[in-house]
């Protein structure tokens, strides 16, 4: 059951995500800052732990997800260094995640040898 409701959560950003594609002119990169953004401005709300705690991976993988836990970060370094915590936070929650992805992309690029468009 665990794997249906990460399917469903997951989707249902994804459908959320190709709507908003299909029906505005945001290019690609907006897009992705308003994902981040809503997971920040949900999590703040409270909203977006209930979605995490029913969607599992369905809804931490996403960008939004990513966005939570930059919130995450920020709250848990806030109430402990109070406000050098606001820019100590995100880094902390992020970092490894952000490392792994830079590190995994330089491998596959090493064995697969991207080449540019023309």
């Amino acid at each position: 059951m665990e794997y249906v409701k990460a399917f469903l959560v997951g989707g249902i950003i994804c459908v959320l995500v190709q709507i908003l594609m299909d029906n505005t002119k945001l290019q690609p990169g907006r897009i992705m800052v308003i994902l981040v953004m809503s997971g920040v401005i949900l999590g703040a709300l409270g909203i977006y732990a209930k979605i995490e705690k029913f969607g599992g991976c369905g809804a931490t993988v996403p960008l939004s997800g990513f966005g939570f836990n930059l919130w995450k970060g920020m709250k848990e370094a806030i109430d402990q260094h109070g406000f050098l915590g606001l820019f100590e936070g995100g880094f902390t929650a992020a970092s490894v995640g952000t490392s792994a992805a830079l590190i995994f992309s330089y491998i596959a690029s090493l064995i697969f040898q991207p080449k540019m468009k023309k």
